[in-house]
């Protein structure tokens, strides 16, 4: 099998998306969104960028209120289950609910990738990558697949990601984050507009 070009991206490089519908008592959106960027800078995962703030639709259209979103990189030594443990602590501590997939929450923080490893293999990630637009909604993996299964697909992660690293490369797909973003609909790509921060 031909293995896709290498991402110039550092290993220890991971992307997190950050995003929230819900706003917690006496915050904007955007500002949970900032604290929950804040929250997760520390010495063993610096955050080196993050991109702007964007309003995006809520997904699945007509769940709910639309979200603020943003993406950041940050280098990182953390083993990635050990990163998407600290992730999940942000979520619980900023009221985080896991009661509906895909439903409103108040902080929502997902590994997107680490370096250009993919997790557990290739096949696996390909299994979820393929799922019907009908079971995605219905099932969720029970291991971290990296890079994230959907990343490829959604606007509300590739318009922010551009901010910050358009050159990161997909692992299997082997397409830049520009390349991706560039092949998504005008109208999900319009969709995604500039928040104020």
């Amino acid at each position: 099998m031909t293995q896709a070009p290498r991402s110039d991206i550092h290993a220890d490089a991971a992307f997190v998306a950050f995003g929230a519908n819900v706003a917690l008592a006496g915050k904007t959106l955007a500002e949970a969104v900032n604290q929950a960027i804040m929250g997760l800078d520390s010495p063993d995962c610096r955050l080196v960028r993050h991109s702007r703030l964007f309003h995006t639709p809520c997904f699945p259209a007509g769940t709910g209120p639309d979200y603020v979103n943003a993406v950041a990189r940050f280098d990182t030594a953390l083993a990635p289950d050990d990163l998407l443990t600290r992730l999940h602590k942000i979520e619980t501590a900023m009221g985080r609910a896991r009661v509906q997939r895909w439903g409103r929450r108040t902080m929502d923080l997902d590994l997107l990738a680490q370096g250009d490893l993919v997790l557990p293999d290739v096949a696996t990630l390909r299994h979820w990558m393929d799922l019907a637009p009908e079971q995605q909604v219905l099932r969720a993996p029970d291991v971290l697949i990296l890079p994230h299964p959907r990343l490829h697909e959604r606007a509300f992660v590739l318009v922010p990601w551009l901010d910050i690293a358009p050159q990161w490369r997909h692992p299997v797909l082997g397409l830049t984050v520009a390349q991706m973003a560039a092949t998504l609909p005008d109208a999900d790509h319009s969709a995604v507009r500039p928040a104020a921060s």
